[in-house]
């Protein structure tokens, strides 16, 4: 299928421009592996409460680490008028905003999966215990802030300060999401399963994705062309 085809195209482009400088990447992960550090001095591994906060702390460190992968997606193809010649090529505007979400679905995951080992190691948890139940989640959430952040990014690529106002507009529209793979994976760290106690918030999480990403095909052609 010519759609998917084109897809691909953009996502190997974005991963391959990715992979050589490593810019964005290697920021992401280092902000995380700090604010991870940070925050097992701030709260004490060995207490109750931490473990009951671990979701929230985790997602707060993948939603900052995630935006500075997500912030550079579209603000690399502005040198040398990059951008306007993918939106002037010959492929959709669905297809360029679907391959580019891939990319960084791709890279935010990766640090995200990274940073699970060293999350357990300094706040003692065994994250392992519901892992493949935490990893659907993981996709999940970061589905959503990956759609979510590149509309934005998009939409705010052209604009000087970029790198403040990204983070403005997604974390306030990523709040539902943000709360149901907070509370999932608290549970799922603390080793309880997916059940009917928590399966609303799954629910949430496959609605949010579903419902931002048929948006998001619907306005990227006007977030890009205008």
């Amino acid at each position: 299928m010519e759609f998917i085809r084109q897809m691909l195209v953009i996502t190997g482009k974005d991963l391959r421009a990715e992979l050589r400088t490593k810019e964005a990447i290697n920021a992401s992960l280092a902000f995380a592996l700090v604010i991870l550090l940070l925050f097992s001095f701030a709260f004490d591994p060995s207490e109750e409460t931490t473990r009951e906060i671990s979701g929230g702390l985790l997602w707060i460190v993948f939603a900052f680490a995630g935006t500075l992968v997500l912030n550079r997606s579209f603000a690399r193809e502005v040198p040398n008028d990059c951008l306007d010649g993918l939106v002037a090529a010959p492929i959709s505007a669905a297809a360029l905003f679907m391959g580019k979400a891939l990319a960084n679905f791709a890279l935010v995951l990766a640090v995200e999966l990274v940073s699970l080992p060293v999350f357990g190691i300094f706040y003692n948890v065994q994250w392992t215990r519901q892992f493949w139940a935490l990893l659907l989640v993981l996709a999940l959430g970061t589905w959503g802030l990956t759609v979510i952040g590149m509309i934005f990014s998009a939409l705010t690529v052209n604009i000087r300060l970029r790198e403040l106002m990204l983070p403005l507009l997604v974390y306030p529209v990523m709040i539902p999401a943000l709360m149901g793979a907070m509370r999932l994976s608290t549970d799922l760290v603390a080793g309880k399963p997916l059940s009917s106690e928590n399966d609303v918030w799954l629910r949430l999480l496959v609605a949010f994705d579903a419902v931002f990403s048929a948006l998001s095909l619907v306005l990227v052609d006007t977030v890009l062309v205008g």
